[in-house]
């Protein structure tokens, strides 16, 4: 895999030409920015910036994101830098209009067929698809007890999902014989990019170390190699990263989510 083809790839038909990622939002073209637009409960940010932003350019692309933040009244926007991105300062000018900078993530691109093997859980765990709100319910329980914070965003996104718009989406979590949720993780399908979005994988903590978080990859790795998606692509953090890596994960780049939050 050509990582510097893969990654012209990948700003060309997930950023530059992005499609909404579920129902109620749109993506819209401002200037030199593609900027996804929803309502508080949903995801609102700019995913690509033209190779053209110049330090003038930036300056008024911020300030005009900010104004299009407050116009709405939306309680934050983010601004998803990759390390490729322009200008280099673009990070500092971001900081300096009050934007605060997220841990980064890796970029990481892996062929989907490459993941396809058998699905091995520990004993006692089954894998469970995610279809209607009870599940839903059961997997932001998993999000919380993995991550340690709030789910609900995450389950009024699912919920919306699954009753207007399931068929280029998938989820699954990861049970233990007490039918209590220990991981879980969806997978977002962007027809005509070849590229399939692994999101939200996570595991609580007394069942790290055991293959869930990898049986998890693999059953949604199936389904998107099973319809057609040459790749599957990671925001991952520095926890998920080296496991991914082991898996067949090449790193592309990096991304730091930037938040502009009004009145912070």
């Amino acid at each position: 895999m050509r990582t510097d083809e893969v990654r012209a790839l990948y700003d060309r038909t997930m950023r530059e030409r992005a499609r909404p990622d579920g129902p109620g939002v749109r993506v819209e073209r401002d200037g030199p920015l593609v900027r996804q637009v929803g309502g508080p409960d949903d995801w609102n940010g700019v995913v690509w910036s033209s190779p053209d932003l110049d330090a003038e350019g930036a300056d008024a692309a911020i300030a005009a994101q900010i104004g299009h933040c407050a116009a709405l009244g939306l309680p934050e926007f983010e601004w998803k830098l990759y390390a490729h991105d322009g200008p280099a300062d673009l990070g500092d000018r971001l900081r300096a209009a009050g934007f605060v900078p997220e841990p980064p993530e890796t970029l990481l691109v892996a062929p989907a067929e490459l993941l396809t093997g058998p699905v091995a859980l520990p004993d006692g765990v089954t894998l469970r698809p995610v279809t209607d709100a009870a599940g839903a319910e059961l997997m932001a329980r998993a999000h919380e007890r993995a991550f340690g914070t709030d789910g609900s965003r995450l389950l009024h996104q699912m919920v919306r999902r699954l009753e207007e718009a399931p068929e280029d989406f998938a989820a699954v979590m990861a049970v233990d014989g007490d039918g209590e949720p220990v991981c879980s993780g969806r997978m977002e399908l962007y027809p005509g990019t070849g590229f399939a979005g692994l999101w939200g994988g996570g595991t609580v903590a007394e069942w790290r170390g055991k293959g869930v978080y990898r049986a998890l990859v693999t059953y949604r790795a199936r389904i998107a190699a099973e319809r057609g998606y040459r790749y599957l692509q990671v925001d991952a953090s520095d926890m998920s990263a080296p496991i991914l890596a082991r898996l067949g994960f090449t790193a592309l780049g990096t991304t730091t989510p930037y938040v502009y939050r009004p009145g912070r």
